[in-house]
């Protein structure tokens, strides 16, 4: 029987992996293939300079009763539509190219480059994609999805207040049904639509413009010199550098301007002198303002070409709240000099003026510089916006600064709208954090006959998990947002974007807390809802018959097969930093998307099937997919390695199987050591740990005691009975097999580091500090004395690299790669220097050999954080951009 068991155990596992290994070769294929009509469309070339715009795009589709359109016009550019061509034409309404207007970013980091109609008055009557970057909108959800979030703008008016999210009525708000798992994009994509049809309704008439208080100084009769000027912020700079236009690094920057108000005779007569200033006045009417521009480095001109494009400078903008004020030939004024002691020589200059009654000098302001950037991948170009605010000191306007109410910004008002549910979870974490936290006192309370005070606690998480995280919320954590993560620190990603997603933003400030707290189990054992899905089939499938079938991996072959999610986490890092989207694709080995954020009957077959097979699976062996694919869980394991605190072993345990052979997650060895990387904190091995009559050498020494009449005293934190009397020890209780094996209270071997250990505080933390940044050893030296020296220039390699980088010669992907270079260089040197890493908290003093593993995972956290702290930095100081 046992025989027919194992085989029949055997034959399913190979049909599981073979159906396995059949779909993710389908899946790979699906991927490569797939693509959507507008996933990264090709768009023409001069998309965003061609004046018959409608020749190049399809603008019928938006505004399907036109049959004539105009060439661009306006600033920001829209195309007027009529119906027809004759000289009677009627004028239907407006189409603009979203971004010809604005550059909002969606999830990828790219705008969703949209076509829009608008009527005359005011109401959308088209919307349409022309191209994107989500991948999600590419593998995960079906494009008929974003046309139909798009299409619930038809017959909606530009004037009302749209978003996303259920309608408030008493508020005035109309709600957009959101696309399941792809919030952010349609957040974005909301801005986008609701941002371009208001630029134009302003231009068209249709929306008033915004009535400000006209601006009323308060004269000081004081001349100011420059640096007076900058550092009150009567004057301020805008700097473009080579790298955020897509062109090679280079210290010139692209453009460097100086701007400032000219309207404020105390600033005016600083600027331009006493003459210049009452000139200046002459020229202007009341009601109109003017403001200086000089350029002081960068061979761009910020005058564009719009002498020759019917006079309209295309690359300078003013923005005051929603509105956009452009300029002509006729708006614009020579600048022959700055008078204001320490002013900068500059190559390009001009005083515009801003003709419309709407602005005012008292309230904040932008100056904005228009202008492309080039994808260095693929060579097209792009619409780009750079910004810096100004508002003139409050010091020289009479009364003050108005106060300006601000529109909350969209991931504010997600926040806002779902802050009792934002409230509730926020509270699960912290009671799961709380009742993880007390686990003694319940692994105390509980047997291995009664799991219950434990179980109760965790089954109830997994629920909720399952249901309210996973398929309510949609929180499922993911690999991609740890590469999001990863991207953000290297490649500034739009943090904003990430906050629109509340529930994922609080679940990973969770994640990063507990994991270097107590290891990722908690999260992967208690609240994943993917995971809590597997095992509870798993615990179903128990109760239901079919334990006899349940079975695990050979020991052998599990700690062969755990390391293929590290393989699968570490390539799709390394195919991030080439190519996101890609990586983006073969996240798919994950089954999160379609069970929880689109649904398996809203996906093509193969990922149906993909993620019944896993959850199959799950029925017979324990996580299968948590133990050896999941990308996330090994993303958070490395960081585990340097957990604060671990679960608890005896000293018989070193010889002692009982923990191991109940051991789910496999994740206790032949010594009785937890692998933190591995664990799932089911805790049941803690509930042993002070089982009386479970724990096979606690059991031992009570039938002693109560054979030989002896008080039976309590469990300590040791995990041994308290000694009966004072002069008796507990050592005694440890069997004569477990004294001389190895200590399993450690994941390796202790090692004793005496010139830390018994050094000085400030000392001890100095010589830490040398350990980590230096991978040599006198020891090292003299074994592995020829390697040792080799080393040395790639270090010296890698210093000079930075330097290089902060002098903005060196590309960030290139330090990226020579980073990681030197990583692999130093996990070697360490291994034959300094083989030993830090166990528990930072503040201790406990050291222990370093397995490969351990090493991997120490060097790998460490160079992340340093180099991520060094990126920070030179952005902090203005130094590099990536």
């Amino acid at each position: 029987m046992l025989s027919f068991r194992r085989k029949l155990q055997s034959r399913v596992l190979t049909i599981w992996t073979s159906l396995l290994l059949l779909i993710a070769l389908t899946l790979a294929s699906a991927g490569a293939h797939a693509g959507g009509t507008a996933y990264e469309a090709e768009l023409p070339a001069d998309v965003h300079t061609n004046k018959n715009l409608c020749a190049l795009l399809p603008c019928k589709d938006v505004f399907p009763g036109a049959a004539h359109f105009s060439e661009r016009k306006g600033q920001p550019p829209y195309v007027e539509a009529y119906d027809n061509d004759s000289a009677a034409k009627k004028l239907l309404g407006y189409v603009m190219l979203s971004t010809d207007i604005t550059d909002t970013p969606a999830y990828s980091g790219k705008p969703v480059v949209t076509l829009i109609g608008m009527d005359t008055g005011g109401h959308f009557v088209g919307v349409k994609v022309l191209k994107h970057s989500e991948p999600i909108l590419l593998l995960g959800i079906p494009e008929s999805a974003l046309i139909n979030f798009n299409n619930q703008y038809l017959g909606k008016s530009v004037s009302e207040r749209i978003e996303v999210g259920p309608s408030r009525p008493d508020e005035g708000v109309i709600g957009l049904d959101a696309i399941s798992g792809a919030t952010v994009t349609v957040i974005a994509q909301n801005q986008v639509v609701l941002m371009s049809g208001a630029a134009v309704a302003r231009q068209a008439g249709i929306i008033a413009p915004i009535v400000r208080e006209p601006a009323k100084f308060n004269t000081l009769s004081q001349k100011f010199n420059w640096q007076q000027l900058v550092e009150m912020g009567a004057v301020k700079r805008l700097v473009v550098k080579q790298e955020q236009v897509g062109l090679p690094r280079n210290p010139t920057p692209f453009i460097d301007l100086w701007f400032g108000d000219l309207n404020q005779p105390d600033i005016g007569k600083s600027l331009l002198g006493d003459n210049g200033y009452a000139s200046l006045q002459s020229r202007i009417q009341p009601g109109e303002s003017a403001f200086f521009i000089v350029r002081t480095d960068g061979a761009e001109s910020f005058k564009g070409s719009g002498f020759v494009r019917g006079g309209i400078y295309d690359r300078v903008q003013v923005k005051q709240g929603p509105d956009s004020f452009t300029f002509r030939d006729l708006d614009a004024f020579n600048l022959y000099g700055l008078e204001a002691d320490g002013a900068p020589r500059y190559t390009e200059s001009s005083i515009f003026v801003i003709r419309s009654a709407s602005f005012s000098a008292a309230y904040p302001w932008k100056l904005a510089f228009l202008g492309n950037r080039i994808d260095q991948a693929t060579g097209h170009r792009s619409f780009a916006v750079f910004e810096t605010n100004y508002w003139m000191p409050e010091k020289l306007l009479d009364g003050g600064r108005p106060k300006v109410v601000e529109p909350d910004a969209p991931w504010v008002r997600v926040w806002k709208t779902q802050s009792w549910k934002i409230a509730l979870f926020a509270g699960l974490l912290t009671l799961l954090t709380i009742v993880y936290a007390l686990r003694e006192k319940l692994t105390r309370l509980s047997t291995h006959k009664n799991k219950w005070p434990v179980n109760a606690f965790k089954y109830s998480f997994w629920a909720i998990s399952i249901v309210f995280v996973g398929f309510g919320a949609m929180a499922q954590p993911s690999i991609t947002q740890v590469l999001t993560w990863f991207h953000s620190v290297l490649f500034q990603w739009t943090w904003t974007l990430f906050l629109t997603d509340p529930f994922i933003f609080l679940f990973w400030i969770f994640i990063i807390v507990t994991v270097f707290l107590f290891g990722r189990g908690l999260f992967c054992g208690w609240i994943c809802p993917f995971g809590s899905l597997s095992e509870a089939l798993y615990k179903v499938a128990h109760l239901v018959g079919l334990k006899r079938f349940q079975f695990q991996l050979p020991q052998v072959w599990h700690d062969r097969l755990k390391w293929l999610k590290y393989v699968i986490f570490f390539g799709l890092l390394a195919v991030s930093l080439y190519d996101m989207t890609l990586a983006e694709k073969l996240a798919e080995i994950e089954p999160f998307k379609t069970t929880f954020l689109v649904g398996i009957t809203n996906r093509a077959w193969p990922y149906g099937l993909f993620v019944c097979v896993l959850l199959g699976l799950s029925l017979f062996i324990e996580r299968p997919f948590c133990k050896y694919l999941c990308p996330l869980g090994a993303s958070l394991a490395i960081p585990s390695t340097f957990r604060w605190f671990g679960l608890k072993r005896k000293q018989d345990c070193n010889s002692c199987k009982a923990c191991a052979v109940g051991c789910g997650a496999q994740a206790i060895d032949a010594a009785g050591r937890i692998d933190h990387r591995e664990c799932l904190h089911c805790l049941d091995c803690m509930v042993l740990y002070t089982d009386v009559k479970g724990c096979p050498p606690l059991a031992k020494e009570r039938k002693r005691r109560e054979k030989d009449g002896l008080e039976i005293t309590p469990i300590g934190k040791n995990g041994y009975f308290i000694p009966i009397t004072p002069d008796a020890t507990w050592q005694a209780q440890i069997s004569a097999k477990a004294v001389n094996g190895p200590d399993p209270r450690m994941p390796t071997d202790p090692v004793l580091l005496e010139r830390l250990d018994k050094a000085p505080l400030i000392k001890r933390i100095a010589l830490e500090f040398v350990e980590h940044l230096s991978p040599w050893s006198s020891a090292g030296w003299a074994e592995h004395r020829m390697f040792n020296l080799l080393a040395v220039p790639a270090f010296i390699a890698i210093i000079a690299a930075w330097i290089l980088l902060g002098m903005g010669r060196m590309s960030t992907s290139a330090i990226i790669v020579s980073w990681f270079v030197w990583s692999v260089i130093e996990v070697l040197l360490r291994l034959g220097n300094r083989r030993y890493v830090k166990d528990g908290a930072w503040w201790q003093s406990r050291y222990r050999v370093a397995n490969l593993m351990d090493m991997l995972s120490y060097v790998a956290f460490k160079n992340l954080l340093i180099g991520a702290a060094l990126l920070l930095i030179l952005r902090a100081v203005n130094w590099t951009v990536a």
